[in-house]
């Protein structure tokens, strides 16, 4: 018993936050909400198509005002309070969910609100999620960051799992319409629960949001190798094994139409798994080949999926990938938390947003063209297979980030005395 325990996740942060628990509720149904979406909107665009390209096309359309807000959101999150600016954009995403309900309620809905709204989504994400991860050291004890890292991944899985999972069975017996009201529904009472988080205002001299206070995050980002390794990795990672895109078309090719939800939940299952076994991760110290080692694992699964003709095996391996996806997870979240001093905290949250959003965004496009010039498995394993030779290249240059141990690195030793000095 003494041993399940020291694998249970850590409790920590929600029994010490107030803050914490409302915005892992709000997560919850938000993420569950959104998963909905997530489903829906490729297999409209797949209905309205039939086309491989335009459903990959999704992620070019995020992709430039992902990259734009998501610099200046990091940096507004610098400068204002970060409650607000987390309560007024889940109004304005779920605003965008009624959108996509009245346009899927015309008699002949149209295919061009959809790319309007991902674009829209992907804006209000970039000012968004800065905040969010920005907001989590405040809330949360420096010795708990890991702990928080991993509760919230559950959060974040609970909702990518029963969300994806129950779109396939709604939108197949009740309609898109279903998928896109229960998501609105979600960001009201997300909404409610954001109310209810203690003001988290800016510090008295923070700078105004401006490409000067951006440059100085970027600048800082560029002197750390190891942060700037959590991120290239990332990036590479997701850009060549990420093929959700191809999903409608893959559950297809394997005769099994009914795995769609499946396949979109299979990661996070794999992911929940991790977390839920997540007590180990607070023991380990070399937080920088831990990411490197999740990375090739997550191509070495993804390459294995797209080889399977069984649907079941197919659905392993990429729960295995989404496993290996959580590893890195935790890891580069601990990374970032722990030593990323507050009053920068923002405009390097906005970065990793790029790191690990531009990644599957990018991804998706990757899938969706290479399906359309050599077939949807060979998107799938040759994308794996690129993984793990870029993944190997990159660590074999970032020497910072694979001798990293957060016991002696200056950054984190700088922060904890920090926080044991207030």
């Amino acid at each position: 018993m003494a041993r399940l325990s020291q694998l249970l996740p850590d409790l920590a942060p929600w029994r010490s936050s107030r803050d914490f628990r409302l915005m892992w509720l709000a997560g919850v149904v938000t993420v569950f909400g959104s998963f909905l979406t997530y489903v829906a909107v490729p297999v409209q665009i797949k209905e309205l198509t039939g086309s491989t390209l335009a459903v990959g096309a999704i992620g070019l359309v995020e992709l430039v005002p992902l990259i734009v807000f998501g610099l200046y959101g990091g940096a507004l999150a610098d400068s204002v309070d970060r409650r607000k600016l987390i309560v007024y954009t889940e109004v304005a995403l779920g605003l965008l969910s009624l959108l996509l309900l009245a346009n899927t309620l015309v008699p002949h809905p149209a295919v061009w609100p959809l790319y309007v709204v991902a674009a829209l989504t992907s804006a209000l994400t970039g000012l968004q999620r800065p905040a969010l991860d920005a907001i989590v050291p405040r809330v949360v004890p420096h010795e708990q960051l890991s702990a928080a890292a991993a509760l919230n991944a559950v959060r974040w899985q609970v909702g990518a799992i029963a969300g994806p999972s129950l779109a396939g069975v709604l939108i197949a017996f009740a309609g898109l319409e279903w998928a896109y009201a229960l998501d609105a529904v979600s960001f009201a009472i997300s909404v409610g629960l954001g109310l209810g988080l203690r003001p988290s205002p800016a510090a008295h001299d923070a700078a105004k949001p401006s490409l000067r206070s951006i440059w100085e995050g970027g600048r800082y980002a560029w002197s750390r190798k190891e942060l700037l390794g959590t991120y290239v990795i990332d990036l590479a990672a997701m850009f060549f094994a990420f093929p959700t895109a191809v999903f409608p078309f893959l559950a297809d090719d394997l005769k099994a139409p009914w795995s769609l939800g499946l396949m979109y939940a299979a990661g996070t299952v794999g992911s929940l798994t991790v977390s839920l076994t997540s007590g180990w991760s607070s023991r380990v110290h070399r937080h920088g080949r831990m990411i490197v080692y999740a990375a090739l694992a997550w191509g070495a699964a993804m390459a294995v999926a797209g080889w399977m003709d069984n649907v079941w095996l197919v659905l392993f391996f990429l729960a295995v990938a989404g496993g290996c996806d959580m590893i890195s997870g935790i890891f580069r979240s601990t990374i970032w938390n722990q030593t990323i001093p507050d009053e920068l905290r923002g405009r390097l949250a906005g970065i990793e947003l790029l790191s690990f959003s531009v990644g599957p965004t990018l991804g998706q496009v990757r899938a969706g063209g290479m399906a359309a010039l050599t077939g949807v498995r060979v998107s799938v394993w040759s994308g794996g297979l690129a993984c793990i030779a870029a993944v190997g290249l990159l660590a074999g240059g970032l020497p910072k980030l694979m001798s990293y141990d957060a016991r002696t690195d200056e950054h984190a030793r700088a922060l904890r005395e920090s926080a044991g000095a207030r």
